[in-house]
């Protein structure tokens, strides 16, 4: 197989954006990454697990252009000191662990700075993805199939049937392939839409190649790393801690929050007014979207801010019809738009893999996520998962519906 990864653009844009204030603030942490498979009849072989290991080889051998840099240095929010760490910076092979321990044969984790391992997430499950595609299956046949079901789709955005309003695509994580991901985004961004409006990638290298916006904030490891990985934190203020420390490094410039770390109804005890004015809008990652989407909009209202300044990002296992309805249901409520993944990006006659590479530790502490549905954490240690649900009761039992705490 030719090499998977080609550049080190090649990720999701929030990885700069928690790189950089990982960088300037988190330098010395560390952390321990852990690889998942959920699906219960996938079977990795000996020749998939070796040519992953190969393709990760390959990708760590890569490096960071002068060009690449000044692309990334073009973003009003990334400074100068930071691409100048990213001119000495590589990924680290040795950072990397393969076993077969587990139900789907296959196991990875990568344990060093916080700085180098949450780097490797993204292009790691998009290697596994496509190694495994193209070995388990007719790849020919998956992207015949792929390339008619986003033509399909397409065509159904044109003639107005879906109405999306601003909508991404993030699916580099559980993509096809190289070659899909890429058909998907030159193909949205070719064709117009009466309802729609392809905005961009959250994959920096082809938002680069196709002059589109790379879309992405933070994601979950931010708040659990930074609200659980200094031991002296009560971890049920992991996002005050991670909002705080976003804030600093950013202000109001590249800012959606995040929700659903450690349940949105503990979120939204932390996102009062300050934060709640400074960060553009919330994302959405897990739960019933319109009975959280109702929510926010409730909070925002009692906190006297306009929801219709403020933006609505949803991005839990969308596709098109969905997204059509969430939007129809909020409009002229609040500005909604849509991260959309697996469904643009690994859409064929195949189920996809329902694969996640998750932060399990933290300068030797163990974290979780508790998200607000069941399934969507990973914590490896139950009694530290029990403890930070004691710490999230206890504070909601407390603090909940003190309406004098607006700030």
């Amino acid at each position: 197989m030719e090499p998977i990864i080609t550049s080190l653009l090649e990720t999701d844009a929030y990885k700069f954006s928690m790189g950089q204030a990982i960088y300037h603030q988190f330098s010395d942490y560390k952390t321990t990454w852990s690889f998942k498979c959920r699906n219960e009849d996938v079977r990795f072989t000996d020749e998939m697990i070796e040519e992953i290991k190969r393709q990760i080889k390959l990708y760590c051998g890569l490096r960071f252009t002068e060009e690449e840099l000044e692309y990334l240095h073009r973003m009003r929010w990334i400074k100068g000191s930071y691409c100048d760490f990213l001119r000495l910076w590589s990924p680290r092979y040795e950072d990397f662990t393969f076993g077969t321990d587990s139900d789907c044969g296959l196991t990875i984790e990568t344990r060093g700075t916080w700085l180098n391992t949450s780097m490797y997430e993204i292009p790691t499950l998009a290697i596994v993805n496509e190694v495994y595609f193209r070995k388990a299956y007719d790849y020919d046949h998956l992207m015949k199939s792929f390339k008619e079901r986003l033509n399909a789709k397409v065509e159904k955005l044109k003639n107005g049937e879906y109405e999306l309003g601003g909508f991404s695509e993030f699916g580099m994580r559980r993509r096809l392939s190289g070659e899909a991901q890429e058909l998907a985004v030159r193909t949205l961004k070719d064709a117009k839409y009466p309802g729609s409006t392809f905005v961009g990638t959250s994959n920096v290298y082809l938002a680069k190649k196709y002059g589109l916006t790379p879309v992405g904030t933070m994601a979950h490891e931010w708040i659990m790393c930074v609200g659980q990985g200094n031991h002296k934190h009560n971890p049920a203020f992991s996002n005050w801690y991670a909002m705080d420390a976003w804030v600093k490094e950013y202000g109001v410039l590249n800012g959606t929050a995040l929700t659903d770390a450690i349940t949105t109804e503990c979120f939204l005890e932390d996102f009062k007014l300050t934060y709640a004015t400074l960060f553009s809008g919330v994302r959405h990652d897990s739960g019933d979207p319109f009975k959280w989407g109702d929510r926010m909009i409730k909070h925002y209202e009692w906190l006297d801010i306009d929801p219709k300044t403020k933006t609505l990002l949803f991005s839990d296992s969308l596709n098109f019809e969905k997204a059509t309805k969430i939007k129809r249901y909020f409009d002229g409520r609040s500005k909604v738009a849509f991260g959309i993944g697996t469904y643009i990006a690994n859409d064929t006659d195949v189920p996809p893999l329902n694969i996640v590479m998750k932060t399990t530790a933290c300068n030797g502490m163990d974290v979780a996520k508790i998200s607000d549905v069941a399934g969507k954490g990973m914590c490896k240690n139950p009694e530290y998962e029990e403890y930070l649900s004691r710490c999230i009761s206890w504070r909601m039992e407390h603090e909940t519906g003190n309406n004098s705490l607006r700030v």
